[in-house]
């Protein structure tokens, strides 16, 4: 954080990293639907960088970049969170899909196909992945929660201090291995959804090229293997806040 003439000014940090703040913003635009603005998001991101800035201490561990860059995502998503733009109606019915996913998952042993899924419900197909269309964005920000905690990210959770709580750290890694062996049992289509989409960084059209199928597809395929994700992190933690009960 310094150069040779001394530590970067406020000014100058932020001229540096407002080129970070417009690329996380258009990158997590493609992502949404088109009724949220680029403007917001930067107006949010700029929020985060300045954050950052104040937070940010050079003995923490972590490079600033890295730091501002989770920063300035979490402010976007918290923006986005507070607007609340998903409709009352389909956040209703993501709940009923990811209820469903869990008691299915209990009863057939292995994550439920769409049709298992409808019939379920007791809704068409059609309008099962209908609901899945639509819940596009939502699923971005669902799926960043699931590795988030009181509106905080990992970083900020255990680095700002000099000794984070091992308790917190031991439910991180909990919540990490969960994922990654939840992603391991998603259905091959599911699985290959989310690998093109967060490890190869490609945009829904991108991984629908790759795949053979429409971006709506894709979309619907990245909604439902959230939605699974969510389930299993929201049984899991029902049954460990019991047994802590009971305990």
């Amino acid at each position: 954080m310094y150069n040779a003439t001394g530590q970067f000014t406020r000014d100058q940090l932020v001229q540096r990293f407002a080129p970070l703040v417009k690329r996380t913003a258009y990158h997590l635009m493609a992502r949404l639907p088109s009724s949220v603005q680029i403007d917001d998001l930067v107006q949010n991101g700029m929020i985060g960088l300045l954050d950052a800035i104040d937070r940010f201490e050079t003995g923490m561990g972590a490079r600033f970049e890295t730091y501002a860059a989770q920063r300035v995502q979490g402010a976007m998503l918290d923006g986005l969170r507070e607007n609340d733009w998903l409709p009352r109606g389909l956040r209703r019915k993501l709940r009923q899909i990811e209820q469903t996913i869990a008691q299915l998952e209990q009863e057939l042993g292995r994550p439920p196909a769409e049709n298992e899924l409808a019939e379920a419900l007791d809704i068409p197909l059609g309008d099962y992945q209908k609901t899945l269309q639509e819940a596009r964005g939502h699923q971005v920000i669902s799926f960043e929660d699931l590795a988030e905690e009181d509106g905080e990210d990992f970083l900020e959770r255990h680095f700002t201090d000099g000794d984070g709580d091992p308790v917190k750290i031991l439910e991180d890694e909990d919540l990490k291995k969960m994922l990654v062996q939840g992603i391991k049992q998603l259905p091959e289509r599911e699985k290959l959804v989310m690998a093109l989409y967060y490890e190869q960084d490609l945009n829904l059209r991108e991984v629908g090229e790759i795949m053979g199928v429409t971006e709506s597809r894709v979309s619907q395929l990245h909604s439902q293997a959230v939605a699974r994700l969510r389930a299993r992190i929201f049984a899991h933690s029902g049954i460990r806040k019991k047994a802590t009960k009971n305990g």
